[in-house]
């Protein structure tokens, strides 16, 4: 029988890696412009960290994690999703010591039991940051504009933000008992997920698909906002504005996670069916104590990489390419072959984008090898040039051809390539 990867998993192959690449270098360099600094945790946890952290009510928590028991008896689960691992992380290593807020982000896999559609797998990937140590409503606005700004500058258009502000847990227990009254009547005509939400997670219901109809007139939270939650969300509208990030208020956004407080809020884009979310986050101000910390206030969001790129294909933005090689290089003849190894070495190391044929094909085969890597030039020695101490180079953009001192070849194509070279690797010989 032929091995198969699992259902909901996707092998990414060189040719798509190539796009994977260019999301996470994007990410890199906005973590580096607004100061996050990178985080790994495990793609395991103590499943604890999810029932206390994520929510023993949520979808995540009942119906999709990985959960197993290891061999010493403890229950396991893979992380559907990343904050709370980080929230974790920041508790153990106790970066609340630090005199500055702390600023993170995470790429990575994470991993979900739920049923395989157009953007949507069992294993996944996220980018996220997380910020702690503020209540500073500016940091709301920060975190929500960098989403955006990382969606503009990968060529995504048509990128909507929603914002709601849920308030606190206080807020938010008789927000529930409004609208569990307002819902009651309706009660045996929701669908069964909305029936089993009734009495645990009403909240929840105003997420679902199918029961839509049936909201109209429904009680709206920021009705229920104190004071101090209406400030804050006035603040974080405010400095949105200032800094041009449009959005707009939608009432009934939730997210689907117990630990948020005041700013919540989801980036919305056309492209993968009746899909349209692509990340979100918010404000989750008791998530640390709640984990076993200090106290201390956070704000981030969850991009979803597949949903990034669907959305970057349907609306035919091509993702920056690596570059083509510098230069191939071909040995004719076995003393020519052995002295191109020790070329192509030096070459590598002085930053140089070098490649040869490891198939022992005829120069006619390997100069398409050559066309097909995109490269600058090919360098051809034959035995005869060997004892010349000759090569020549041919530049694959005008076919001319020249011979050079052997020599005087790695300087020669070192020059010849600078200009060209972006990354700094290059150093002279």
């Amino acid at each position: 029988m032929s091995m198969q990867k699992p259902k909901g998993t996707q092998d990414i192959m060189p040719g798509s890696v190539e796009k994977w690449q260019a999301l996470e270098s994007k990410a890199r360099d906005l973590c580096s412009r607004f100061r996050y600094r990178e985080i790994r945790t495990p793609i395991f946890e103590h499943t604890e960290l999810f029932s206390r952290g994520v929510g023993e009510t949520t979808d995540i928590v009942e119906k999709e994690m990985y959960t197993f028991q290891d061999k010493g008896n403890r229950s396991i689960s893979l992380r559907p999703e990343g904050t709370a691992g980080v929230v974790r992380a920041y508790v153990e290593n106790k970066l609340y010591g630090e005199p500055d807020i702390s600023k993170l982000f995470y790429i990575g896999p994470m991993f979900r039991y739920e049923q395989p559609q157009a953007g949507r797998y069992r294993q996944f990937h996220q980018f996220g940051i997380e910020a702690f140590g503020s209540e500073d409503p500016s940091l709301d606005a920060e975190v929500i504009a960098f989403g955006y700004t990382f969606y503009r500058e990968l060529g995504m258009t048509g990128v909507s933000v929603e914002i709601n502000s849920v308030g606190t847990p206080e807020i938010r227990g008789n927000y529930k008992e409004r609208l569990k009254a307002f819902l009651e009547p309706f009660k045996d005509k929701l669908c069964k997920d909305c029936q089993s939400r009734f009495d645990r997670n009403p909240m929840r219901i105003l997420d679902c698909k199918v029961d839509q109809k049936y909201f109209d007139g429904a009680p709206e939270l920021l009705d229920d906002l104190d004071e101090a939650c209406r400030t804050h969300f006035e603040a974080v509208k405010r400095h949105l504005t200032a800094m041009e990030i449009p959005f707009t208020i939608n009432p009934r956004l939730v997210r689907g996670l117990d630990y948020y407080t005041h700013t919540a809020f989801e980036y919305k884009a056309a492209g993968i069916g009746s899909i349209d979310t692509i990340g979100g986050g918010g404000r989750y101000n008791g998530l640390v104590s709640e984990v076993g910390g200090q106290d201390q206030p956070g704000v981030g969001f969850g991009l979803g990489l597949e949903r990034i790129l669907l959305v970057l294909e349907s609306q035919g933005v091509q993702l920056p390419q690596p570059p083509g090689l510098d230069v191939y290089l071909i040995g004719l003849g076995q003393a020519a072959e052995d002295e191109i190894v020790k070329r192509l070495y030096e070459l590598r190391t002085h930053g140089i984008l070098a490649e040869k044929d490891y198939q022992g094909r005829k120069m006619k085969t390997q100069m398409k090898s050559a066309d097909r890597s995109a490269a600058r030039f090919v360098a051809i020695l034959g035995d005869d040039e060997l004892e010349r101490g000759e090569i020549t180079v041919k530049t694959m953009a005008t076919g001319e051809q020249e011979t050079i001192k052997l020599e005087d070849f790695a300087e020669t194509i070192l020059k010849r390539t600078r200009s060209g070279n972006e990354n700094g690797g290059v150093q002279s010989l």
